[in-house]
């Protein structure tokens, strides 16, 4: 096994790999190596287990507290239940 030291992650990608790690419950290290090996062609997709799809895993840890807030505020209404739909 070789070692190879990369330098310049600008903060999108430091965000790209953190999210992967995250994601699947792996390491930086596993989480660059598979979006090396998938980015090289090597590797494709692996469904994540227990999940269904992940086409929004890159979304995950992305907003800030006020757009989380945002968000929250704007789905409120389909918290609440109609009691007259349900009779």
């Amino acid at each position: 096994m070789k070692q190879l030291t990369l330098r310049g992650f600008d903060k999108e990608l430091e965000r790209a790999i953190r999210s992967e790690a995250e994601a699947y419950g792996i390491s930086l290290n596993q989480a660059v190596l598979r979006l090396a090996r998938r980015g090289a062609g090597l590797e494709r997709q692996t469904p994540s287990s227990g999940k269904i799809g992940s086409s929004l895993d890159r979304f995950i840890g992305t907003w800030t507290d006020e757009e989380a807030r945002e968000m929250k505020e704007a789905i409120r209404i389909f918290e609440c239940i109609d009691e007259d739909f349900w009779r």
